[in-house]
C-alpha cells in the first residue's frame, strides 16, 4: 500500500467509486479479522496449519490453500525486489539492475542468518510510516477537490469487484499474523473493537493515500512509486525522508515473503541454501519485467486465488 501502486490499480481508476471500494474493501476486511480471531480462539489453534485443519475441507483444498500461501509468499518478494530496483530508476536515475543486485545480495545474507532482529524494524517503521502517510495528506487536503465525481466509462460493479479481490490478497498474509493476536483477546467486545480499529485505520490509510494520488498532474502509469513522487512534489525534505522510509519498509517486506517461502525447507540446511540462492536469482530475472508490470499482473491474479480462503472463512465463521 505504502508506494501507492495497489491502491491506484484497485482503487484509484475508478474516481469517486474507488472511495466506495475502499470503504467495501475495510469493512470486508473487518469481518474477516474478526472471523479468523473467533475461530482461532473458539477452537484453540496454535498455528496456521491448525487453521487450515479447522477449515473442514478436504485435503486437496488443503493442499491448493498451501501452494496458494506460497505462491504469493513468492510473487511478494519478486515484486518487492522489483520496487526497490525502482526506487533507484526513478528518483536517482540508476539503472534498476544495480537496485537489484544490492536488495538481492542484501536478501541473500539476512536469509542466510538471522532475521529476527531485522523484523522487529518493521515495530518501528510500520507507525512511523503511518503518521507520515498521514502528514502527508494533512498538506495536501485540496487534493480531493480534484475528485472526479462524474464516472464516464467506469462500472461501480468491477469497483466493488476490484475492492473485493484487494481484500482477499491482503488475506493470503493476514491470517499468520493475527493468529499470535487471538491469544491476547479475552472477550468478544475486544475481538469486535480490535477487527473495528483495524478496518478504520485501513480505511484512513487507503484514502490518505488515494487522495495523494490525485496530486500527480502526469500518467499514473508512468511512474513506479506514486507515493515517493508525490513526496517529492512536496520538497527535497520530505522527498528523502520518505524515500528512506519507502526503501526499509520494502526491504524488510521483501525478508519477510523471502523467508516466509523458505521457512518450510529449513530442516534440510543443504536444500535450504540452494532454493535460496534459487529465488535470489530469479528475482534478478523477474526484477526486470517492471514493478508497474508485476503489480498490476501478478497482484488481481492473487486476489483471485485467495477467493477460495476467504470463502471458507466466512462459510466457517
Amino acid at each position: 500500500m505504502h508506494h501507492g501502486k495497489e491502491i491506484y490499480l484497485f482503487f484509484g481508476k475508478y474516481q469517486i467509486y474507488g472511495i466506495i471500494g475502499i470503504i467495501v474493501s475495510s469493512s470486508l476486511m473487518s469481518i474477516i479479522i474478526y472471523k479468523v480471531i473467533k475461530i482461532t480462539k473458539k477452537n484453540k489453534i496454535e498455528n496456521y496449519e491448525q487453521f487450515i485443519e479447522n477449515l473442514n475441507i478436504n485435503q486437496k483444498v488443503k493442499d491448493i490453500i498451501k501452494i496458494i500461501i506460497q505462491t504469493f509468499l513468492l510473487i511478494s518478494f519478486y515484486v518487492m525486489i522489483a520496487g526497490f530496483s525502482a526506487y533507484f530508476s526513478q528518483e536517482l536515475q540508476i539503472p534498476s539492475y544495480i537496485g537489484t543486485t544490492i536488495i538481492v545480495i542484501l536478501c541473500y545474507i539476512i536469509f542466510m542468518g538471522n532475521i529476527e532482529r531485522l523484523m522487529k524494524v518493521n515495530e518501528i517503521l510500520v507507525p512511523i510510516l503511518i503518521i507520515t502517510i498521514v502528514l502527508l495528506i494533512f498538506q495536501n487536503k485540496e487534493a480531493f477537490s480534484m475528485l472526479e465525481t462524474h464516472t464516464k466509462g467506469q462500472s461501480i460493479i468491477q469497483a466493488i469487484w476490484d475492492a473485493i479481490l484487494y481484500t482477499s490478497y491482503n488475506s493470503i498474509v493476514l491470517i499468520p499474523i493475527l493468529l499470535p493476536l487471538s491469544k491476547k483477546l479475552k472477550q468478544k467486545t475486544s475481538i469486535i473493537t480490535v477487527s473495528s480499529l483495524c478496518g478504520i485505520i485501513l480505511a484512513i490509510l487507503a484514502i490518505s493515500i488515494f487522495g495523494l494520488l490525485l496530486k500527480i498532474n502526469i500518467d499514473i502509469n508512468q511512474i513506479e512509486l506514486p507515493t515517493v513522487y508525490v513526496a517529492g512534489m512536496m520538497g527535497r525534505g520530505y522527498k528523502i525522508i520518505y524515500g528512506i522510509i519507502i526503501l526499509v519498509s520494502i526491504y524488510t517486506s521483501a525478508i519477510s515473503a523471502g523467508y516466509g517461502f523458505l521457512e518450510k525447507y529449513q530442516k534440510n540446511q543443504k536444500q535450504y541454501k540452494k532454493i535460496a540462492i534459487l529465488i535470489c536469482i530469479i528475482a534478478f530475472l523477474v526484477a526486470n519485467i517492471g514493478f508497474t508490470t508485476l503489480v498490476n499482473i501478478l497482484y488481481p491474479i492473487c486476489g483471485m486465488l485467495g477467493l477460495i480462503q476467504i470463502i471458507l472463512i466466512i462459510k466457517k465463521g
